[in-house]
C-alpha cells in the first residue's frame, strides 16, 4: 500500500476505487467551538484535535496505513450554553452525524475507524456511536481522548489533571505552544472549581469521576474555566503535544494490525 496523501479528502474516486483499504484506518478528528473561560478562544477542543492530526501526518510514510477526514469542529456543549460563542450540536443529531461519516467510510471499503476526541462533554456519545458501528456494520471503531492516552504525570499535579477539566493548566498549556498570539494571558488565573470544595468534605459525589452529576460550566466556577491556567507555559504544553502525537500514531498502528476475524466469533453455549 503506497498512500500519495494521508488526508483522506485529497483522493480522488479512483484512487479509492483501486486502494486495498482491509487495513486502513479512517482518522476522524472531533472537537467543540465553545467558552473556554476569559483567556482562551473557542476553538481550543477542535484545534487542538486537528493539530494533533496535522503533526502526525507530517511524519507519516506513504506506507503508514492512515487516511484522516475533515475534522468535525462542533460537537455536543450544552454544558457551555450559558456563554456566547458556544456552539452545540444535540447529542442524538451529532451521533447520528458521525454514524454517517463513519457509513460513509465504510461504504469506500474501509473497516476501521479511529475517533481522536479533544472535548469532555461528548465521550459518551462517541462510545454509543462505536458500538452501533460494530453492531450495525461489523465495523472497528475505536473511541479515544487524546488526554487520556497522554501520560502526563510529570508534567501537572495530579491535583490540576483531576480538577482542572476546562482551560486550566494543561489545556492552555498546550493553546500557548500551538496559538501563542491568540491567547491572553493577562486574563488567565486559577480558577478554583466547585470540585476542590466537594473533595475537601470527603464525599463521593464528584462532577466526573466514578459518580458524576449534570451540571454547567458555570456551576463548578462562574468564569467558566476549571483549573489553574495562571501556571500554564508553553514548554509543557509542547511536550504534551509531542506525546499525544506520539501516542496516536502508536494507536494508529495497533487498531490497523487488530485481527477483525474477532468479529467473527459466534455465541458458545457450552
Amino acid at each position: 500500500m503506497h498512500l500519495k496523501s494521508h488526508w483522506w479528502s485529497d483522493l480522488t474516486a479512483r484512487d479509492f476505487r483501486n486502494l486495498d483499504m482491509s487495513g486502513v484506518v479512517a482518522v476522524f478528528p472531533v472537537g467543540a467551538i465553545e467558552q473556554h473561560g476569559p483567556h482562551l478562544p473557542v476553538k481550543v477542543d477542535a484545534a487542538i484535535a486537528e493539530e494533533i492530526c496535522k503533526s502526525a501526518v507530517a511524519q507519516m510514510a506513504h506506507e503508514f496505513p492512515a487516511l484522516v477526514l475533515p475534522t468535525s469542529f462542533v460537537g455536543k456543549s450544552d454544558e457551555h450554553l450559558a456563554f456566547p460563542g458556544t456552539l452545540t450540536i444535540p447529542g442524538a443529531l451529532l451521533g447520528e452525524y458521525w454514524f454517517e461519516i463513519a457509513r460513509s467510510v465504510h461504504r469506500a471499503g474501509c473497516r476501521r475507524i479511529l475517533f481522536l476526541n479533544a472535548h469532555g462533554g461528548q465521550p459518551q456519545v462517541m462510545e454509543m456511536v462505536c458500538r452501533r458501528l460494530r453492531v450495525e456494520l461489523g465495523m472497528l471503531a475505536v473511541s479515544s481522548m487524546w488526554s487520556r492516552f497522554t501520560d502526563m504525570t510529570d508534567l501537572f499535579s495530579a491535583h490540576e489533571r483531576k480538577h482542572g477539566i476546562h482551560a486550566g493548566e494543561v489545556e492552555t498549556s498546550v493553546m500557548l505552544h500551538l496559538f501563542p498570539d491568540l491567547i491572553e494571558m493577562g486574563e488567565a488565573r486559577d480558577f478554583v472549581p466547585l470540585s476542590v470544595e466537594i473533595e475537601q468534605r470527603e464525599g463521593i459525589l464528584t462532577p466526573e469521576g466514578a459518580v458524576g452529576f449534570g451540571w454547567q460550566a458555570q456551576d463548578l466556577h462562574p468564569s467558566g474555566a476549571s483549573g489553574n491556567a495562571a501556571s500554564a507555559d508553553a514548554e509543557r504544553g509542547k511536550v504534551a503535544f509531542e506525546r499525544a502525537v506520539a501516542g496516536l500514531m502508536r494507536l494508529i498502528q495497533e487498531v490497523a494490525n487488530f485481527d477483525l476475524a474477532v468479529f467473527d466469533t459466534k455465541p458458545s453455549y457450552e
